[in-house]
């Protein structure tokens, strides 16, 4: 099938380009930008004007919950909600039930993702047997079947040695690994950023030396190893600037941001609503701030929506006996917008970090319309004004705090290797 996107804006960092211009699809792929192909009169014809057309984003951090807690969400719902938001690429972590630690439980998600026919989907594999800390999985067989990178994620290693032996072993052949950094003795228990907020409303705190401190060693064992190294969800000022800084000595190492990270701080929690309960927690402004100067200065490469649906009484109960997590993938960019409209972010800066940034850090062929690429794209109305209504969600989950909240700028359609996936109503 050809196509011919014209008269849309179409704008993609990885090429430094934002003009108004056609693109032209063929057999899945993107062919050409600009002047029509040989062969194009007959093509099919989508007029995007007065729409943005971006590369599809790359998410991540997109929790499928299946196999084993489809009552939270499945790779169909989640991955219906992830195409609404225009999201064409996805990862996600592990922490299934069973654990991503054999190939047989990678290649069941990457059947059910197939089988749905929305996001494409990569998920990662277990660092250690059951994420249990200590044994560790058979980490190239797990690649093999298609996991894009190893993690424990939020998990406790029993030690440091264990940890060393596990990435001596992933640099042997050349995997790369996924870190959480969370000192569990120093944030075991604790619901809130430890501040102000916390101790004013009688929240057992999370101190940002519990990040710090897990980062600090990791980045320690990191160079011993020379293992390729991504950070998940960074959440205070000092890790930012250990990132750089790690970045300055040469190694390889990137990391990421929850949205939501770069929109609230630990001021919201005052009425105790468990909807902002997520780990990392929100933490103070200047962490907030701090967050937004690291993707400025190349310090954070992604901004994913760590989208973690839930059902509605995880979240019905006093805020510290919540289950943390947000269900925000379908509105991923127009809260990042947000950020623009702020003045905190450029266009070209935001929307990297939402599809060639995320897709560089895990060595996906993804987030770029240039010529070759597959054809997964979105058309995007910036000016619509529009409410994301609880009721006609896509998502599974019951916890986000944005329901029925307006929005300006929004996903009209998106496609995958050409075919449409998705169109709003």
């Amino acid at each position: 099938m050809k196509l011919r996107i014209q008269n849309g804006r179409l704008i993609d960092p990885s090429q430094n380009l934002d003009a108004v211009v056609d693109l032209f699809v063929e057999n899945q792929k993107i062919v050409a930008i600009g002047d029509a192909p040989a062969g194009f009169d007959d093509a099919e014809v989508i007029d995007a004007l007065g729409h943005w057309v971006l590369p599809g984003l790359v998410d991540l951090a997109v929790s499928l919950r299946e196999p084993g807690y489809t009552q939270k969400g499945s790779v169909a719902t989640e991955g219906r909600a992830a195409v609404s938001g225009g999201v064409t690429t996805l990862i996600c972590p592990p922490n299934t039930s069973p654990i991503v630690d054999t190939p047989a439980v990678a290649a069941l998600i990457q059947d059910k993702a197939d089988e749905a026919g929305m996001a494409n989907v990569f998920p990662i594999g277990a660092l250690t047997q059951g994420l249990d800390g200590a044994h560790l999985s058979n980490m190239v067989s797990l690649t093999d079947a298609g996991c894009v990178a190893l993690s424990n994620d939020r998990h406790e290693m029993v030690n440091t040695k264990v940890l060393s032996r596990a990435l001596e072993y992933a640099a042997t052949h050349d995997l790369l690994v996924v870190f959480h950094p969370d000192e569990k003795s120093l944030s075991e228990g604790g619901c809130a950023h430890e501040g102000l907020t916390a101790t004013m409303h009688g929240l057992a705190g999370i101190p940002d030396t519990a990040e710090t401190i897990a980062l600090m060693r990791d980045l320690l064992l990191i160079e011993k190893s020379g293992v390729r190294a991504h950070f998940a969800r960074l959440s205070c000022a000092k890790s930012v600037e250990m990132i750089a800084d790690a970045k300055v000595a040469g190694l390889d190492v990137t990391a990421d941001v929850a949205v939501h990270n770069l929109l609230l701080s630990d001021d919201v929690l005052s009425q105790f609503d468990g909807r902002y309960h997520v780990l990392p927690p929100l933490r103070g402004e200047n962490d907030r701030l701090t967050l937004i100067e690291g993707i400025k200065r190349g310090a954070i490469s992604a901004i994913c929506s760590d989208h973690q649906p839930h059902e509605k009484m995880a979240k019905i109960a006093p805020f510290a006996a919540t289950e943390p997590g947000m269900a925000n993938v379908e509105i991923l960019l127009p809260l990042a917008m947000q950020l623009m409209d702020e003045g905190d972010l450029d266009l070209s800066t935001l929307l990297t970090c939402l599809t060639s940034g995320p897709a560089a850090c895990f060595g996906l062929e993804a987030g770029s319309l240039s010529v070759g690429s597959f054809a997964d794209f979105i058309l995007f109305d910036s000016t619509a004004c529009w409410t994301w209504k609880y009721e006609s969600r896509k998502t599974k989950g019951h916890n986000s705090p944005y329901f029925d909240q307006n929005f300006v700028g929004r996903v009209m359609s998106t496609y995958i290797s050409g075919q449409r996936v998705y169109q709003a109503v």
